[in-house]
Formats: structure tokens, C-alpha cells, sequence
């Protein structure tokens, strides 16, 4: 199915790693396979990380097996380091990402790294890559982009030198992340041309959070600024663990309700995203899911970009 934007699910990474309990394998696999049945062609599917550090990280290998055999899905998983990239090339990955902080202070929380030091790594792990597995993409991830907890306010002159740095150290896609939520959507739309006019094509994804309630907001200041593949969480699940008050990622469902409702095709199904939600409720009992999309249901007379009409809908007057 031809789209207009690329739906990036990051749920059982980034949402994974946030919550203390820890899913088991075979829920993960269920809850993978449900949002791929969903129309999702991109999932983050874990992290390749010491499992003393994040258990719930402990079985990404396997995962990764496992999401491999779901047809037209592009498996990807985030790498702190070459030793984490290492790892992921072995398993099979089609995409590597790796968190890049564009302040100072939560890039030495999270991956006991400077900045440079990150750019160092990108660029050590792109040399691996085309070693090894020249068709494989690396992501790098500008996190903190616009603004840290721990540092306070990003300079945006650091983070337009950082994507630069990092466009010239090999990564084939730059992305920016509002990390601890802090972004608004003048700042998102003024920082991702900022970047796009540094280094055209490679400005990738764009990572926003709901902390404030902005996330979509966001979003759709980041497609007005040239964006086209967004990152998300099924349930809004997910947040930065090293970073104070990062929560909640923007909730799938509600972004693919907007972008449809707007004319603008993302390729999944509303109907099976919902559906979707079982699993991830069955695989953390008690843990919060939010929504305001499945909680409201679809508006009467809605329809996709393309013209279909939810199964939900059918025969409905």
C-alpha cells in the first residue's frame, strides 16, 4: 500500500524499557505480530543492551528472530555502542538506531558518553556496518533536541552542529527527539528546517512525547517542516528512564486518527490497532494505557485517505 508517512512503532522498546515490570517473551511476540497485522512496517523491537542493566531487554535476540518472519516488516533495534551493534548485525536486523544526546549532561546519564564521543561511536558503527552488513540503515537519534531536564534549555546551534557531525560520521538518517517533552511546535517546526537545510534528505524521524499534552501538536508542526516518518507508542507507552520526567511517547492510535482524518495515508488499520491493545494489555497487567482514540471511538462518517471505510463502520448509517 502506497503511504504519505511511515508510522515508526517504538512500543516494545522504548515503552518496554520504561516500565519496571517486564513482558514475557511470548506476549511480546503476540503484541508484535498484532500491530504488524496492523499495517505497522516499522517496529523498534528492542534494545541490544547488557540485560543486567535493562531485563526487559534480556530476550531481544529472540524477539528479533521472530519479528524477522513477519512479511514487509522492517525490524529494527537500538544500539548504544559497536558492541550493541555487533550483536544486532548478527541477529538479523534490517535498521540500527542509536541515541545521541544533544545535551551534554543526559548523554553522560544515559550511555556514560560524551557527545563526541557518540559521534566517535555512530561513526565506528556505520565502518562495521559496511563491513558486515552494508544494507543494513543506521539511525542516529538526536535526543534532548529540545530541551533537558537535566541541563535545561538545548541551544539549537548545538543541535543543528550535532546533525552535521553525525551526517558526516556516516548515519543515514538524523532524527530529532523531544526526549523529556519539552518541545513546542514553533520550536519543532523551526529546528527541523534548521536541520533540513544543513543536511537535506538525511533529517529522518521525528521523536515527540505527550509529557504537556503537545505531542501531536508537535507532530503535525514536524509534517509542516517536511517530516514523514514519526515515531510512536502503542498506548502512549514509554519514556526516558535516565531522564527525570520523560514520559509518555505520542499514542499511535491517535496519530494515525489524525493523519488519516486529515487525508494524509499511513497504511494501518484502525480497527486491528485496537485490537492490538489486547496484547499489550495482557502482556503488563495494571500498567496504564492511554488513548483518547480508543476511548472516543472513530467520528461517524469517517473514513481513510484512501477512501475506505473501517470494517467498525460498515453498515452504519
Amino acid at each position: 500500500m502506497t503511504t504519505d508517512v511511515l508510522i515508526s512503532e517504538v512500543g516494545p522498546r522504548d515503552g518496554l524499557q520504561s516500565v519496571k515490570a517486564t513482558m514475557p517473551t511470548a506476549h511480546k511476540l503476540a503484541w508484535i505480530d498484532g500491530l504488524h497485522a496492523a499495517g505497522l512496517r516499522e517496529i523498534e523491537v528492542g534494545s541490544f543492551v547488557p540485560a543486567r542493566l535493562l531485563p526487559q531487554m534480556a530476550d531481544v535476540a529472540e524477539v528479533v528472530r521472530h519479528a524477522l518472519t513477519r512479511p514487509g516488516l522492517t525490524v529494527m533495534a537500538l544500539v548504544p555502542n559497536v558492541r550493541g551493534a555487533e550483536a544486532a548485525l548478527a541477529s538479523g536486523v534490517h535498521k540500527l538506531t542509536l541515541p545521541v544526546s544533544a545535551s551534554e549532561a543526559h548523554s553522560l546519564a544515559n550511555v556514560r558518553k560524551t557527545r563526541a564521543q557518540m559521534v566517535d561511536e555512530v561513526r565506528a558503527v556505520v565502518a562495521l556496518r559496511r563491513a558486515s552488513a552494508p544494507r543494513v540503515r543506521v539511525e542516529a537519534g538526536v535526543s534532548t533536541a529540545f530541551g533537558c531536564t537535566l541541563q535545561g534549555p538545548v541551544p539549537e546551534d548545538d543541535v543543528v552542529r550535532l546533525a552535521v557531525a553525525l551526517a558526516e560520521a556516516g548515519a543515514d538518517e538524523i532524527g530529532l527527539s523531544d526526549t523529556t517533552g519539552m518541545a513546542n511546535p514553533a520550536q519543532v517546526r523551526r529546528l527541523f528546517r534548521r536541520v533540513r537545510a544543513e543536511i537535506g534528505e538525511r533529517t529522518g524521524a521525528a521523536h515527540l512525547h505527550n509529557t504537556r499534552g503537545l505531542g501531536l501538536a508537535n507532530c503535525l508542526a514536524a509534517h509542516d517542516a517536511g517530516v514523514r516518518t514519526f515515531d510512536s507508542s502503542q498506548g502512549g507507552l514509554g519514556g526516558c528512564p535516565y531522564a527525570p520526567g520523560a514520559s509518555g511517547n505520542v499514542v499511535t492510535e491517535d496519530l494515525v486518527f489524525m493523519f488519516e482524518a486529515m487525508g494524509v495515508r499511513t497504511g494501518v488499520d484502525l480497527d486491528r490497532l485496537m485490537a492490538a491493545r489486547e496484547f499489550l494489555r495482557a502482556g503488563l497487567p495494571g500498567e496504564p494505557v492511554y488513548g483518547m482514540t480508543p476511548e472516543a471511538g472513530l467520528t461517524r462518517g469517517f473514513t481513510y485517505a484512501d477512501g475506505r471505510v473501517p470494517a467498525a463502520m460498515k453498515g452504519t448509517a
